[in-house]
């Protein structure tokens, strides 16, 4: 989707004096069954579905994109139209609206944002005859990155190398607050999807391999979106997404059901069990069956056995795509008919698709291929929705308030989430960190001063910040310049970079990928250029010490770089990460970032993951072989694990005695792990099974206190068809920490 970037007001303008506007202001009784705000949000339900006409509900059962419209009313963007308003909001009866990447107002500022969601709004509750007002959705997944000005924080590979819960969860609440105040309520995030394939364009999106830290960095991420009470967080994509034969997007995966089960769908539960109010489908298939029309997944799995209440949203474009893509229907009507059937309570709909899906619809209901009953279901969980929003009561923000509350806000927040993300994985020699009275800084690379490559994708527009576009904030030489000031030499040309480096103290080169989303991210052979290489090699030729900077939403294969003798990865850490770079490269800040992701030798090394199974293979790097494992990473200090002890029970309860043996203050990554020592049943020969963070001042003992159920250690039994349920197998495990582990027997 392009940007729309047009100077331009927007149409149909909504001016209010107030926060929020009571329904009673629509002409509406405000103390009449459902428009009563003191009524149980069941009985308000009710007494509105009673209400509706099936037109009605099929049309809260429609989200079209806010292009539908704008402008031309197709993609060109721009002002509203009201006749294109009339026909999506009025003649459709569109109970959502969401905006897609780069779908903005004419002018992207908060203010322009919360004047057109102000205007959607209105015109829906005005031109409703039972005044119901919409829920508008957006994906802000790092932040409001669709914002300019906007703080953006890391990207959620970056979060995962935090291993901060509480961090995750302030982002939410921060990320909320800038949402809410731009008129939108529902949020797209977070991505529970399990990393898996650097080849996969959208890696980035994913917190970890590991099924426990991705769900217990997502579950606080929930909570922080929703903590308000006025924004929906959404768990996707369910589930499989991040598993694409041959690691392109949307294409086919196989996923055995012991695998599928053990590992990918107790990431989503976690999420799910944190009370996330909605959930997106996976827009792929998995084993054969499309997501979208898997009445295993989403009714059976997810509302049966894991009893979610809320609502489920097709990603885009999705239902039609059961006819178009997969075959499933030759029909549009038949597609919504299976997708409708199969659990999904709302359609996420591109312009040229809202008519024929309404229209199909309906026709579903009156042929009897949809029952009225299963149309009241789902209408009643969007309206449940809408309700505990408060939408009835409070349905418009205050615009000219938006710039002050969503411009460069927290930007503290951002900083310390990517100083934390920061992962060093080389320092031999201890030559970080530098001297901030250094001499000569050579800084230099393709990322070294580029807000649009540390931003990622998913930023302003869907591919990332399109050229010409300027969105504040710190690039790494910009962070090391704050630090150094004139010291820092920035230097584009490669070989100016080398020539420049002979005389210098030092050489920061940052390296990495543009910015991307999708399929259009893909990668094949997911390594670092040949260029940039290359760069590294000759910077390091000069004999002078030269700090790698990898900037990139996923591990790459390095090459030749991989002899490095500094490397810091920096993933994609948003608006502020020079800011963060510059501190950690500098001593101002201890890194203290782990690998959430295994980091492979060569691209040909995919999937790859810590939790591979044994096997009778032989052979070059045929077992778990990476570059840097699962929780790799270094700091300025040094610790050590002493002792561990643990209690058996339902509950778990495990004691680690921990130092800071070191001189320097820092925070100590303590992952648990549980090994089995004889299990019938292959399982990994470690399993994250607990985590915390600890603050320790340079020379600091400590125990923490950790636990976990010992649920966590369960595995799908049976044979080969993985038939059987989840439990845990009755036996001798070891629960291990920095080499120290304690004996565990499960009854």
């Amino acid at each position: 989707m392009r940007l729309r970037s047009r100077a331009a007001h927007i149409g149909l303008a909504v001016t209010l004096t107030l926060s929020g506007l009571a329904l009673s202001a629509t002409g509406a009784s405000a103390q009449s069954g459902y428009q009563d705000p003191h009524a149980p949000v069941p009985a308000r339900v009710a007494d509105l579905l009673k209400r509706m006409t099936l037109e009605e509900k099929v049309g809260q059962m429609t989200q079209p994109a806010v292009v539908n419209m704008q402008g031309d009313c197709q993609w060109a963007g721009g002002t509203l139209v009201e006749s294109c308003m009339k026909h999506i909001l009025t003649d459709l009866k569109a109970g959502s609206v969401l905006s897609g990447g780069g779908e903005t107002p004419p002018q992207n500022t908060p203010k322009d944002w919360a004047d057109m969601v102000n205007a959607v709004q209105k015109y829906a509750i005005d031109h409703s005859r039972l005044h119901i007002p919409i829920v508008y959705g957006v994906d802000a997944v790092h932040g409001h990155n669709n914002v300019l000005g906007a703080t953006k924080f890391p990207q959620q590979v970056g979060v995962g190398a935090t291993w901060d819960p509480q961090l995750s969860e302030a982002m939410g609440e921060s990320t909320a607050r800038a949402v809410k105040a731009t008129g939108p309520q529902w949020d797209f995030a977070p991505v529970e999807d399990i990393s898996r394939d650097t080849r996969w364009g959208r890696y980035y999106e994913t917190y970890s391999e590991d099924p426990y830290l991705a769900g217990s960095l997502a579950a606080a991420n929930v909570q922080g979106l929703q903590k308000s009470g006025q924004v929906a967080a959404t768990v996707k994509h369910f589930a499989g997404y991040s598993a694409p034969f041959a690691g392109h997007d949307r294409t086919e995966a196989h996923l055995d059901p012991r695998y599928f089960q053990d590992t990918f769908l107790p990431a989503y539960k976690a999420a799910v069990d944190a009370g996330a109010l909605t959930l997106m489908a996976n827009s792929g298939s998995v084993n054969g069956i499309p997501a979208h029309a898997s009445h295993y997944l989403l009714t059976d799995l997810l509302r049966r056995q894991w009893g979610f209440k809320g609502v489920v949203v097709s990603d885009w474009n999705d239902v039609q795509s059961l006819q178009t893509a997969y075959h499933l229907s030759d029909t549009y009507a038949g597609a919504a008919a299976i997708a409708v059937n199969a659990g999904v309570d709302m359609a996420m709909l591109p312009p040229g698709s809202v008519d024929d899906y309404v229209n199909g619809l309906i026709a579903d209901v009156k042929s009897g291929k949809v029952s009225k009953a299963r149309i009241d279901e789902a209408v009643s969980r969007i309206l449940t929705l809408k309700f505990k929003l408060g939408l009835f009561e409070h349905p418009y923000v205050d615009a000219s308030q938006a710039d002050g509350i969503a411009l460069g806000a927290d930007k503290d927040l951002a900083v310390r989430a990517a100083t934390e993300s920061q992962t060093l994985l080389k320092n031999d020699g201890n030559v970080l960190p530098l001297s901030t009275g250094v001499g000569k800084v050579v800084v230099t690379g393709p990322s070294a001063d580029s807000i649009p490559n540390q931003d990622g994708g998913w930023t302003i527009q869907w591919q990332g910040i399109p050229d010409g576009v300027n969105d504040p904030g710190v690039t790494v030489y910009q962070g090391i310049k704050n630090l150094i000031g004139d010291h820092a030499k920035l230097v584009k040309d490669a070989g100016d970079a080398v020539d420049q480096t002979k005389d210098a103290d030092a050489a920061v080169v940052v390296v990495g990928e543009k910015p991307g989303a999708e399929g259009t991210n893909d990668n094949e052979t997911p390594e670092l250029a040949a260029d940039q290489q290359k760069l590294v090699d000759d910077l390091q030729a000069t004999g002078k010490p030269v700090i790698v900077v990898v900037v990139a939403g996923r591990p790459l294969a390095l090459g030749g770089a991989a002899d490095a003798k500094q490397l810091l990865m920096s993933w994609l850490p948003g608006s502020e990460g020079g800011t963060a770079v510059a501190n950690v490269l500098f001593g101002k800040a201890n890194p203290s970032g782990r690998l959430p992701v295994s980091w492979p030798k060569v691209a040909g090394d995919e999937p790859m993951f810590y939790q591979q199974l044994p096997g009778t293979n032989s052979g070059t790097s045929s077992s778990y072989d990476p570059l840097f494992g699962f929780g790799a990473g270094l700091s300025y200090t040094s610790y050590a694990v002493n002792d561990v002890s643990v209690s058996g029970g339902s509950t778990v309860k495990v004691s680690v005695k921990v130092a800071n043996t070191g001189s320097r203050d820092g925070d100590m990554v303590v992952p648990v792990f549980a090994q089995q020592p004889v299990s019938r049943i292959l399982v990994p020969p470690n399993r994250l099974v607990a985590y915390t963070r600890v603050p320790l001042k340079a020379g600091q003992s400590t125990t923490v206190s950790l636990s976990f159920p010992v649920s966590r250690l369960a595995v799908t039994q049976g044979d080969i068809n993985g038939s059987s349920t989840r439990s845990v197998v009755p036996g001798q495990y070891k629960i291990v920490a920095g080499g120290k582990s304690a004996d565990l027997t499960v009854h």
